[in-house]
């Protein structure tokens, strides 16, 4: 299998460290506020590249953590260091604690992740559970001589990393350029970070711990680095995050992880570009950061953002509009009615020619487009009713689409009698009860489709 490795920027054949376990990690959600869908296509593709990894009988140890402190505001402003923290500011604003605010937001993602057919990572690891490694790996650090203490925390001391860099490729001069904000941090360098912050005075913080420099909290870049180490050892075969990550909090990661142990931290980094909505950026301050319940509310089918998230390579922009979405729903609509028609047999065999054609596409740095192309030309060819079920199956292991839900389905027997019935009522013109007769299907879940030539088909409501 070939990757793109954002480290080399070069597609890469992919060869794991140890063949009977690939550990594989994915920055999570931050849970102060609703997921939108641009955090979910990143989690799209840890998913597929997990769902792909499995495919091809590699055993993975897949952990994606829950961020629930230090994730402050100053990122978006280009010095993470700066600003509030994202879930101080909810619990001053929804006046509920640190708890409750995690608790709500990550039962909504999790909610949502599995409505997208999401395979649950081996674990999902929550940055307050892992103080004490966090502690653990600061001291280390400091220990090695690559933190110094301001006024306002310790911070790790970029200049003695000779690497830094490679990922991102900014430099403290690139830094000082490009950042939309003036840092009122006493740095050595631009690129130094926090590993931890020194709670303000007197002021009493939502989430605070005691540590050896003072009562404080995490910085956002060691959490990561913390819990990676912790659960997937000091050098992880896949790190997997969205584009915006790469620049800051991604090569910090890396500084800190491999300053600590002195070992390569992570061999194959895999990012997804972002998610752009009518042509520009998303964002809560435009209006159009549209979540899961958004989708929802206007009467998609869910599995339909997971369909358009498809549609287009990982390291390709995608552009969200209703319409596109209203098009991948039409889509996923045409597959079910496609395979609700096909017979089952599970003495099947597999059409070698298309799963091989599908195998090339997974290989060639997941490229699920090609993948979805072949769906479709499989759906076109000659091959046999029963060898398209197998092959579709075989498929939607990494597609995840639910296609197997809706093979061979049997509408049943009642639903069939109404719309004969109905159908008579037609026919005789008595409209009113040929209505009631719809409404009554269609409260069960079922829709009639009356077609120009005077014959009616009934569908499963989708």
């Amino acid at each position: 299998m070939k990757l793109y490795n954002s480290l080399t920027k070069q597609v890469e054949n992919f060869s794991p460290m140890n063949p009977g376990e690939v550990t594989m990690y994915t920055c999570g959600p931050t849970v102060y506020d609703y997921v939108t869908i641009g955090n979910y296509r990143t989690y799209m593709l840890g998913d597929i590249l997990y769902r792909t990894l499995k495919y091809f009988d590699y055993p993975v140890k897949y952990i994606m953590n829950i961020t629930d402190v230090g994730h402050l505001t100053g990122d978006n402003e280009g010095d993470a260091d700066i600003g509030d923290d994202r879930m101080e500011t909810s619990v001053k604003k929804e006046g509920k604690t640190a708890q409750e605010i995690a608790d709500f937001y990550t039962k909504d993602f999790m909610k949502y992740f599995k409505v997208l057919n999401m395979k649950e990572p081996s674990k999902f690891t929550r940055a307050t559970s892992y103080i004490d490694q966090m502690i653990e790996l600061i001291v280390d650090l400091e220990d090695k001589g690559c933190t110094y203490q301001t006024e306002d925390g310790i911070y790790f001391d970029s200049s003695k990393y000779e690497r830094y860099g490679q990922l991102s490729g900014l430099t403290s001069d690139s830094v000082m350029e490009g950042a939309r904000v003036e840092s009122t941090v006493r740095k050595k360098n631009p690129t130094d970070f926090a590993l931890w912050k020194l709670s303000r005075g007197k002021e009493q913080r939502a989430q605070e711990w005691n540590s050896p420099w003072g009562v404080g909290f995490p910085g956002w870049h060691i959490e990561c680095s913390a819990m990676c180490l912790e659960e997937l050892g000091e050098t992880v075969d896949i790190h997997v995050g969205g584009e915006d990550l790469k620049m800051i909090h991604h090569q910090n990661e890396i500084a800190q992880s491999e300053s600590a142990t002195g070992k390569k931290f992570v061999n194959y980094w895999v990012h997804g570009a972002f998610l752009q909505v009518d042509g520009g950026r998303m964002g809560k301050s435009l209006g159009n950061a549209y979540t899961m319940e958004d989708v929802v509310e206007k009467g998609f089918i869910p599995l339909s953002m997971r369909y358009f998230y498809l549609t287009a390579h990982y390291r390709s922009s995608l552009n969200f509009t209703w319409t596109a979405l209203e098009s991948a729903q039409n889509s996923l609509k045409k597959i079910y009615t496609l395979v609700s028609g096909y017979a089952e047999d599970p003495g099947a065999k597999v059409s070698v020619d298309y799963m091989s054609r599908f195998d090339a596409a997974l290989n060639s740095d997941v490229n699920m487009p090609e993948a979805l192309a072949v769906l479709w030309d499989l759906f076109k060819s000659d091959v046999s009713e029963e060898s398209k079920v197998a092959t579709v199956v075989e498929m939607d292991k990494v597609l995840g689409l639910r296609m197997s839900e809706h093979i061979g389905f049997e509408i049943p027997k009642d639903i069939q009698n109404m719309a004969a019935t109905r159908e008579e009522y037609r026919k005789a013109g008595i409209w009113d009860k040929a209505d009631m007769l719809r409404r009554k299907i269609e409260e069960k879940g079922y829709v009639v489709e009356d077609h120009s030539s005077g014959m009616y088909r009934v569908k499963r409501k989708l």
